[in-house]
């Protein structure tokens, strides 16, 4: 039986599969003004998800880690609003099928 965080030797976090999944959520400069950021670290039973925004003038991505999906799924919008509509009604569908919000605001580093 494994342990809630014990690591799963089959998942190898150095690979570069991921890198196609992040590449265009990426793409946005963090250091203009304009940058919009969210990250929602959300949690039910024994499982910890991700729901992030990243927003500019000229468009957004959401990106979503869900433990039960083998990679995370990135959603880019030419509209920003409309990629805030998501972001907030996806986190409301989330409550509402059982997810605690445990952190809601600016991405955590360090």
């Amino acid at each position: 039986m494994n342990e809630p965080f014990d690591n799963d030797p089959d998942l190898d976090l150095d690979e570069d599969k991921w890198a196609d999944e992040f590449a265009a959520f990426e793409d946005f400069d963090t250091e203009n003004d304009n940058v919009r950021l969210r990250t929602a670290i959300l949690q039910k039973e024994n499982m910890v998800a991700l729901l992030c925004i990243k927003s500019a003038p000229v468009g957004a991505a959401i990106c979503r880690v869900d433990p039960r999906e083998p990679l995370p799924a990135v959603q880019l919008y030419d509209d920003p609003h409309a990629a805030l509509h998501w972001f907030t009604r996806s986190l409301r569908t989330s409550k509402v099928n059982g997810w605690n919000v445990v952190y809601d605001g600016l991405p955590l580093e360090g």
